[in-house]
């Protein structure tokens, strides 16, 4: 069987009786269990005001992610780019690729990634329709700054040159993120690399990478892979419940409501804890997660790779934790990720 390349993607999850510095030290022990094992990539996602996630600036832990390892690649999946002016994020992933040469991607997306109120905070009040129809400007102003010649900005009568970091040697690739058509329109359009959402739900990720293969202009060929939310354990039951926690949580979002601002449950806590979607809701939600042995989802991937032919598959690994274990590390995260890349690479 060919190889799968086995990437990974973090939200930072922070559990109950856990401080934010202890998520940064687990994240820290799955990044070097991720590169020991052969992992290729490893992007971290952007979220605000969450109690339950600590990844509010992908840029900031990459630097402190990178630092740890030795060769696997670390991105944004994604930096949110309408909350933030292009020059800065060219700025912060210019100066990561020169401290980490060839080991930075750049991935953006469109959403906010988070509530109206955060939003209009992270914006400084400004209009999120404006900020969103500007996105596929946004996306070439970030690729015009991180070039190692710069851009060219036009202000009244007098052209300036603008450069994200001098004397760059190169610029990280830009990939775009996305859940819906939109994304790989334009995608396609731009020519640069793509990745659906397919972890969300599960749903429409056939028709959106067969839009962005067919009307892919670049130079080349277009470049995707699939993601997929999983969980490892030694046995199918086990890997079950180790699931609630992150299940619960995913759950939470499609109701308005208090689950919403807690910290992950531990296993324990999400079994005493009721179901907050009727049951046959709460299961569609996470139907297309891969939960069991490590044969079990290892197949499970490959079958998926084949489906949508692609050579690699970036996991979320969401798997809980027990309450009796370390707070520093998150076991069964690491285990999912190791036991896939040693299977599947």
């Amino acid at each position: 069987m060919s190889p799968i390349r086995v990437s990974v993607l973090d939200l930072l999850p922070v559990r109950s009786g856990q401080t934010t510095a202890q998520a940064l030290d687990a994240a820290r022990s799955l990044a070097r269990a991720a590169d020991e094992a052969g992992a290729h990539r490893y992007w971290l996602a952007e979220h605000h005001n969450t109690l339950s996630v600590a990844s509010t600036s992908p840029p900031v832990t990459i630097g402190m992610l990178a630092a740890v390892t030795r060769r696997i690649r670390f991105g944004s999946g994604g930096v949110m780019l309408p909350n933030h002016a292009p020059l800065a994020v060219a700025e912060q992933f210019a100066l990561l690729e020169a401290a980490y040469p060839g080991r930075i991607d750049l991935g953006l997306g469109r959403a906010p990634g988070t509530d109206p109120v955060t939003s209009w905070a992270l914006r400084s009040g400004l209009s999120e329709q404006d900020q969103v129809q500007r996105f596929p400007e946004y996306v070439q102003q970030v690729m015009a700054f991180m070039s190692p010649e710069g851009a060219a900005v036009q202000i009244g009568t007098h052209q300036h040159e603008v450069v994200a970091t001098p004397r760059a040697g190169a610029a990280p690739p830009v990939w775009l993120l996305g859940s819906s058509d939109y994304s790989a329109r334009l995608a396609a359009q731009l020519g640069l690399p793509y990745v659906f959402a397919h972890h969300f739900s599960g749903r429409g990720t056939e028709q959106a990478l067969e839009l962005y293969r067919s009307a892919y202009a670049g130079e080349g060929e277009p470049q995707t892979f699939l993601t997929v939310n999983a969980v490892v354990a030694g046995t199918t039951e086990e890997a079950r419940r180790l699931a609630l926690p992150f299940q619960h949580m995913m759950a939470s979002l499609q109701v308005p409501g208090p689950m919403q601002r807690r910290p992950l449950m531990t296993v324990e806590e999400a079994e005493a804890t009721p179901l907050p979607l009727p049951r046959p809701t709460f299961e569609a939600v996470t139907a297309s997660w891969l939960v069991g042995t490590a044969e079990e989802v290892a197949a499970g991937v490959r079958e998926l790779a084949d489906r949508f032919d692609v050579a690699e598959v970036m996991v979320q690994p969401v798997a809980g934790a027990y309450d009796a274990d370390p707070v520093d590390r998150d076991l069964h995260r690491e285990r999912t990720i190791v036991e896939l890349a040693r299977r599947l690479t």
